[in-house]
C-alpha cells in the first residue's frame, strides 16, 4: 500500500514557510487602478465591499469578487484596478502609493491606507494583502511549477469563505501590532498558502499564465513518481541512485527516469540536488546552526563540497547566505 497524493502534497508543503509577513488593507474608492512590479514570494489578496480586477502583465484582466481569494506563488507583476482596462496614465504604482505611508523598512509594520478619488461615502473595495517572503525557490518547489495566477471563488469553493474570514481576521488583527503579531502573520500565512495550494490542486482552480510542464503538483497523480517523491523529501540525506529511486516508484531505471522528466520537467537527480539546497536554505536561516550540521542533514560528506554546491546553487556561500538571513 503506497502513500496517496494528498500525502506526498503535505511533504511536499512542508518546506513552504515565509521568513516573514507583510500584511496590508487598503481602501480603495472608485476609480483606481494600481501596478505592482512584483514581489519577492507569494501574495495573497482577498478584498470586502466592491469587487475588482486583476490583470497579470501580459494576460487578460479577470473579475474578482468580493471574498473571492486571489493567490500570486510567485508575486508576478500584475494590475489591479475598479474597471477593466484603466488607461495606462491612470495606473499608479503601488510603490508610490505606499511610500508615503510606510514606516520603517517594508515589512517592519502594517500597511492600512485609503486611496482613489471616489466620493468618501461610497462603496469602497476593501483589499486585504499578504506578502509573504519565501525561501529560495528552485526547480524542487511547488511553486516553480505553479501558475502565475490562482482564484478560488468563493460561490464556487467551499473552503474559500471560510479562508476568506481567515485572511480578514489575520490582516485586522495585525494592524493592532500586539506582541508577537510578525511571527503569528507569517505562521497563519503558511496556513492560508497550504490551504490553498491544497484546494487548488484537489479542484483545479482558475488559473492564468504559462503552465509549462504539470510539474511537481500534477506528478503527485502518478502513484509511482509520487513515492519517488515522497522518498526524497523524507530522507534527502540519503545517497540515493537512480535505480533506488526506480525501485520505490516500482518501475524499471528507464521508464521511471523518462516518467519523472516528463512529469517535473527535470531529471530525477537534479530534482534531488535542488531539493537538498532548499532543504538547506531552511535550515541555514535558523539562528546558531552549523554549516557543518546542514552539510549532513542534505547528504554531503564534506562540509567543502556542500559549501561548493551551495555557491553554485544560489550564488553566495552558505556563510553569507547565513549572515543575511539572520541579520548578520
Amino acid at each position: 500500500m503506497h502513500s496517496g497524493p494528498r500525502d506526498v502534497l503535505s511533504q511536499i508543503l512542508g518546506a513552504c514557510k515565509a521568513e516573514r509577513a507583510v500584511t496590508a488593507s487598503f481602501r480603495l474608492l472608485a476609480p483606481w487602478a494600481l501596478h505592482s512590479s512584483g514581489t519577492e514570494g507569494a501574495l495573497i489578496r482577498m478584498c470586502t465591499g466592491q469587487g475588482y480586477w486583476i490583470r497579470v502583465d501580459g494576460g487578460q484582466a479577470m473579475q474578482i469578487g468580493p471574498r473571492d481569494i486571489v493567490m500570486l506563488p510567485r508575486g508576478t507583476p500584475h494590475t489591479v484596478s475598479s474597471m477593466p482596462s484603466p488607461k495606462a496614465h491612470d495606473v499608479v504604482p503601488f510603490a508610490d502609493v505606499l511610500k508615503t505611508h510606510m514606516v520603517g523598512r517594508h515589512g517592519d509594520h502594517p500597511i492600512a491606507l485609503t486611496y482613489g478619488s471616489g466620493a468618501a461615502d461610497a462603496v469602497a473595495t476593501q483589499l486585504y494583502s499578504l506578502h509573504l517572503w519565501m525561501p529560495a525557490l528552485d526547480v524542487a518547489s511547488v511553486q516553480a511549477d505553479l501558475p502565475s495566477l490562482i482564484v478560488l471563488r468563493g460561490d464556487e469553493h467551499a473552503l474559500a469563505h471560510t479562508l476568506a474570514v481567515t485572511m480578514e481576521l489575520l490582516v485586522q488583527d495585525s494592524l493592532a501590532q500586539r506582541p508577537g503579531w510578525q511571527l503569528s502573520a507569517a505562521r497563519m500565512g503558511d496556513l492560508l498558502l497550504v490551504r490553498i495550494l491544497g484546494e487548488h490542486l484537489r479542484t483545479g482552480a482558475h488559473t492564468t499564465g504559462p503552465n509549462g510542464t504539470p510539474g511537481t503538483l500534477g506528478a503527485l497523480d502518478d502513484p509511482g513518481i509520487a513515492r519517488a517523491i515522497a522518498a526524497m523529501h523524507e530522507a534527502p540525506q540519503r545517497d540515493w541512485t537512480l535505480p533506488e529511486l526506480a525501485a520505490v516508484a516500482y518501475l524499471s531505471r528507464t521508464v521511471f527516469a523518462e516518467r519523472f522528466r516528463a512529469l517535473i520537467g527535470v531529471p530525477p537527480m537534479q530534482y534531488l540536488s535542488a531539493y537538498r539546497m532548499n532543504v538547506a536554505a531552511e535550515r541555514l536561516r535558523q539562528p546558531r546552526v552549523r554549516i557543518g550540521d546542514v552539510a549532513e542533514a542534505v547528504g554531503y560528506a564534506s562540509e567543502k563540497a556542500f559549501a561548493r554546491a551551495f555557491a553554485r546553487w544560489i550564488g553566495v556561500s552558505p556563510t553569507q547566505y547565513q549572515r543575511d538571513g539572520n541579520g548578520g
